[in-house]
């Protein structure tokens, strides 16, 4: 059997990454991978610390190689470890050489960057609402220097999920040709 495809649903925060993922598994019939750091963070009972940032990297690492072998020929994640590489830029001014040197081993078929095109919602997990834009230039940033194969996916309600659905038809037939 081929291994699963690995689809990663990206972006700043408040874009609707877990509810697009939780959307697009239930549409392809397939599992996904939540976001191991926010529940990590959900029991923390201070800011994360640098020790933090690399238990998540390899929390998320983990759950994807758990839930891997139940996925129906697409794993969707919701988000990947780059997000420890951005959020340790942002709070220590650099990220773990463990992280660095896995980018770009482990790999990611087709990336959807969500777009901040969404309203704000407040969360206690939530950091910079006044941030987006630059967050939304420095995935671009990331994506492009790892020459990710990934789009943006824009629209409020049906049209968003509808427009990732769209965009993993047409990756998933080039696939195909």
């Amino acid at each position: 059997m081929n291994e699963p495809l690995k689809i990663a649903i990206v972006g700043p925060e408040s874009t609707g990454k877990s509810t697009m993922s939780a959307y697009l598994a239930a549409y392809y019939h397939t599992v996904w991978v939540p976001e191991f750091a926010r529940e990590y963070c959900d029991n923390l009972t201070e800011a994360p610390t640098w020790q933090d940032e690399i238990n998540m990297f390899h929390g998320q690492i983990a759950l994807e190689n758990q839930l891997l072998p139940q996925a129906n020929r697409l794993l969707i994640c919701d988000t990947t470890f780059i997000t420890v590489k951005i959020w340790s830029d942002q709070m220590f001014g650099q990220a773990p050489q463990q992280v660095l040197d896995e980018l770009t081993h482990h790999h990611y078929d087709y990336y959807l960057l969500l777009n901040i095109d969404l309203p704000w919602e407040d969360d206690p997990l939530r950091d910079f609402p006044n941030l987006r834009e630059h967050f939304m230039q420095v995935w671009h940033t990331e994506l492009q220097a790892l020459n990710a194969n990934y789009v943006v996916i824009s629209g409020l309600g049906n049209e968003r999920y509808n427009n990732a659905v769209d965009a993993i038809d047409s990756f998933l037939a080039a696939k195909l040709k």
